[in-house]
């Protein structure tokens, strides 16, 4: 079987039409694949970011993370344009879910891609991945320890983010939590109001947490990284995926 994958920058309509950058990878093999949206994490669009987007492509997906900072802080590097984003509240969820839909948009029209989509996103992005997935037609939908979905910011915080379980009703396809037990936003008394509100509303959902794994345990290139719990999540993510957005 050929084996190769290509990654590269690209410009995409995201919200308004607004030109973005975004960071594409996909296996070079005629297909069909599925497509999966990258959503990065507060600290932006990094080379961690983009290392996830390729593995995405690496197994077999048609992948994107949009550059959700792009209009602050156009070719600053993550560390400024997070900090420029921060200053102002985050990423607005109307311009968020406009972003993500362009990449959804750019994937499906790849001639490799099979029509379905996906959604991943990692801390502000897996609150993020939930938002869109309650705002946009996707056929699965990933959460790693999105805080916010429920309960407020800490007092003093520059974000301006509400609590979007509210939302739940409007989910449009199954969703999988990845959360770690040791974490504080989301906690896990946040992780069960939100289980409960999908139990209440029927969706399809697997949540999963992780003992001895606090925020951010997928990031390797951070203290919290924990590989028993990264480990497992990305099998669990491989199957979530497998099941929902193969051909």
């Amino acid at each position: 079987m050929y084996d190769a994958m290509l990654a590269e920058t690209v410009r995409i309509a995201g919200h308004g039409g607004d030109g973005i950058e975004a960071y594409l990878a996909r296996p070079l093999g005629p297909g069909p694949y599925g497509g999966v949206v990258v959503i990065h994490h507060m600290p932006g669009y990094d080379a961690a970011t983009k290392e996830i987007t390729r593995t995405f492509g690496v197994h077999g997906y048609l992948a994107i993370c949009p550059n959700l900072y792009s209009r602050e802080a156009p070719g600053a590097s993550p560390d400024d344009a997070a900090a420029a984003v921060r200053a102002r509240g985050g990423v607005p969820d109307e311009r968020l879910v406009g972003d993500v839909a362009g990449a959804a948009r750019h994937l499906r029209g790849l001639t490799s891609s099979n029509g379905k989509v996906g959604v991943i996103g990692y801390c502000s992005g897996g609150r993020q991945a939930f938002l869109a997935a309650c705002s946009l037609d996707l056929q699965a939908a990933v959460d790693c320890y999105g805080a916010f979905v429920v309960g407020h910011p800490p007092e003093g915080t520059p974000l301006k983010v509400r609590p979007i379980v509210d939302l739940t009703p409007n989910l449009s396809c199954p969703l999988l939590g990845l959360f770690g037990a040791e974490d504080k936003y989301p906690s896990p008394e946040h992780t069960a109001e939100l289980e409960r509100a999908l139990r209440q509303h029927g969706k399809t959902f697997e949540f999963h947490s992780h003992e001895g794994a606090g925020h951010a345990f997928f990031a390797v290139d951070r203290p919290s990284y924990r590989p028993q719990a990264a480990t497992e999540g990305w099998q669990r993510i491989w199957e979530w995926f497998g099941r929902y957005l193969a051909a």
